[in-house]
């Protein structure tokens, strides 16, 4: 099903935090609308939000009349600047209000009427969407060569269709090997605080039909010591020049494990994730989310009243620690700093 819609000038978002129980969307005529729901997580997934984010700067002009095209591209930027500050570590977000904005540039937006440019954007969403997809099956098509048959795989929190426009990035890589014909199976860690991998990626794959095992975070040391994991295979929100890589919280140590067990390790992402800017990845924003997250599960309160909580929503897995990085350019491989600029350029 589709992560995310455009239907009568309105956007509709799976509700992600309604999942598994209950598949219900979102309708979105304003972009507070789409703002809340990427800070509440009802969308999510760095693709995904970068996707929603453009159409939600969509709904923010489309809901105000303009007397010039110059209060228009005001308008747009102070939209852009509020929807890119909900989360962030995920550089796709901003990447892709950018686009937006850059497209505006490119047409001498000065010389086109408000209603003209509110149509623009609106194809410019169309097509963020449309490359987030393809981008998405290449990911897939390049990475899952590195999949042998009758591949035991761990993934860590969602990267699958649920965080992007459609397909998934490590999980589009899983996706890819079976329709190549492999034999293939998952191990999905839960993915604390919120269970994207209990809630979402085991979900992906019953929907899917693709063998699924589903462990607790603090069982993947287990598993590879017992030989029961051949590579492991994540997404990312940001990845700095050097290769390091931000991802979901746990991520880190997933990797140290994979290190300690010679077990290759894998990072799908599509190269919007890219930040040439950020040298390393402790200069990496990191977002820190609500302690109620932590302190409940689904509602229900499972800590002490007045506990203390930390609550980084990513880690950073370093360079050294990654096997290799698939985009939809290719397979990337150390020296990251040089190839990553390569592939860029």
């Amino acid at each position: 099903m589709d992560t995310m819609r455009w239907e009568k000038d309105s956007l509709l978002l799976l509700d992600q935090t309604k999942l598994p129980q209950k598949v219900e969307y979102l309708k979105c005529k304003d972009y507070q609308t789409v703002a809340k729901a990427i800070r509440d997580l009802s969308v999510r997934g760095a693709p995904a939000i970068g996707v929603a984010a453009a159409y939600g700067l969509v709904l923010g002009l489309s809901e105000k009349q303009f007397n010039t095209s110059e209060d228009f591209i005001a308008e747009a930027k102070r939209i852009a600047r509020e929807l890119w500050l909900t989360r962030p570590t995920a550089v796709n977000l901003r990447w892709a209000l950018e686009r937006m904005l850059q497209k505006m540039n490119e047409a001498n937006a000065a010389s086109l009427t408000p209603a003209q440019l509110k149509n623009m954007l609106l194809q410019e969403a169309h097509a963020i969407l449309s490359d987030d997809v393809n981008a998405n099956k290449a990911i897939g098509n390049y990475g899952e060569k590195l999949i042998p048959d009758m591949a035991r795989i761990l993934t860590h929190c969602n990267a699958g269709a649920l965080a992007t426009a459609g397909y998934g990035t490590a999980l589009g890589v899983i996706r890819a090997a079976k329709e190549a014909g492999k034999e293939i199976s998952v191990f999905a860690d839960e993915t604390r605080p919120l269970l994207q991998g209990a809630r979402l990626t085991a979900w992906e794959m019953v929907q899917e039909k693709i063998p699924v095992t589903l462990i607790t975070d603090n069982m993947a040391a287990s598993l590879m010591a017992q030989q029961m994991v051949d590579l492991v295979i994540v997404g990312a929100d940001r990845i700095a020049s050097n290769g390091d890589t931000a991802n979901k919280i746990g991520t880190y140590g997933v990797a140290l494990l994979a290190r300690e067990h010679k077990i290759p390790f894998y990072v799908a992402a599509p190269v919007s994730t890219v930040d040439l800017k950020i040298k390393q990845g402790k200069d990496i924003p990191i977002e820190e989310r609500n302690y109620l997250e932590v302190t409940h599960i689904l509602g229900q309160m499972i800590a002490p009243e007045g506990v203390k909580v930390w609550n980084p929503a990513f880690d950073v897995t370093p360079n050294l620690l990654i096997t290799a990085i698939i985009t939809e350019r290719g397979v990337i491989t150390p020296p990251y700093d040089k190839n990553l600029a390569l592939i860029m350029g």
